[in-house]
């Protein structure tokens, strides 16, 4: 299936180290990984095994201690803060766990939000209001976040990320406030969007039902990658070595 993609995102011996006081953290430990166009991966690991942290590289908040992150081929890492602002703003979809919606403001000014940071003044409510019809969400394009169910919230997320059409989409537990029967119902959708949209989706969890959407799995425990599920299913890890 991957061989005949072209590669979206390459993560190159990656690293991540923080001081605190005296202290080093390693929360990386030489990463690599390759994600293909249009592909849904899922980074799958405990708290603390640096699903966020490998997120924040790829998704351009944060840079690497050392190694190289390529997006279509080009080395963020070596990007200046404007650039990588503009990645950012352009070329990421950002998924949050808490949603990080502005309570003040209605569901489709939440996701015209994120086209006006882009730049796009033209009709921006008419796409607004198409992107959350998208998600199932049409008939609520008013509603406050408090007006909103959990579930309802994300999907609101979801078409603000999915609105500006980014190459990449980035997902920090997506499903990790929500119940099970919600949760289940979120992957679906984001599967579903996948599918429609074409864009490549790098989802982080903890939770093992949301592998089952996935083309692969990435296995991360303390800051490297352990394993990757060619063939997702529960059990049933096939260990690779990414070069």
């Amino acid at each position: 299936m991957a061989g005949s993609r072209a590669i979206a995102v390459k993560v190159s011996d990656v690293h991540r180290e923080f001081q605190i006081g005296d202290i080093s953290i390693k929360a990386l430990r030489g990463i690599n990984m390759s994600v293909y166009e249009g592909e849904f991966v899922v980074v799958l690991g405990p708290s603390g095994s640096g699903k966020t942290t490998l997120l924040n590289q790829i998704g351009g908040i944060d840079s690497p201690t050392d190694g190289e992150v390529k997006v279509r081929n080009e080395d963020i890492t070596e990007w200046s803060g404007g650039k990588l602002s503009e990645y950012r703003r352009n070329k990421v979809g950002w998924i949050f766990q808490f949603f990080n919606l502005i309570p003040s403001l209605r569901a489709w000014e939440n996701v015209a939000l994120a086209l006006e940071f882009k730049g796009d003044r033209k009709d921006i409510k008419s796409v607004a209001c198409e992107m959350l019809d998208a998600v199932g969400l049409g008939d609520k394009i008013d509603r406050f976040p408090s007006q909103l169910s959990g579930g309802e919230q994300q999907r609101v997320a979801i078409a603000r990320a999915l609105v500006k059409n980014p190459e990449i989409i980035v997902a920090d537990e997506p499903t990790g406030n929500l119940d099970f029967i919600t949760g289940q119902k979120i992957a679906d959708l984001m599967k579903k969007l996948n599918e429609k949209f074409g864009g490549t989706f790098i989802v982080v969890s903890h939770d093992l039902s949301i592998t089952e959407k996935a083309d692969r799995v990435f296995h991360l425990q303390d800051g490297q990658i352990v394993s990757v599920d060619e063939t997702p299913s529960v059990g049933n890890f096939k260990k690779v070595q990414e070069n």
